[in-house]
């Protein structure tokens, strides 16, 4: 096994270790901004995850899942920032 295989797994142990922390981020979090900017995040950390695999298995078409992904996650904070200007403007 060389080094770049190696780099590369322990790259993915991290960001898995790096998700778990982010879910209990999810279920501890004070407010529902809190938890839906930590819900953007596992969806980051699973693009890079992806990405990562794409690499170790010399595989491309993995990309194209991750770009459909980020492309979800956009519209989703775009759609959750909506949501919350109109909601702001509803309390005045």
């Amino acid at each position: 096994m060389s080094w770049y295989y190696m780099v590369l797994l322990f790259a993915l142990i991290v960001l898995s270790f790096s998700a778990v922390l982010v879910f209990i981020r999810i279920i501890v979090g004070p407010s529902l901004p809190d938890r839906v900017i930590a819900f953007d995040l596992i969806g980051t950390i699973t693009i890079g995850m992806i990405a990562l695999y794409s690499l170790i298995t010399g595989l491309t078409s993995y990309l194209d899942a991750a770009i459909i992904l980020s492309l979800i996650l956009f519209l989703g904070a775009v759609a959750f920032a909506y949501y919350m200007k109109k909601s702001h403007k509803a309390k005045k």
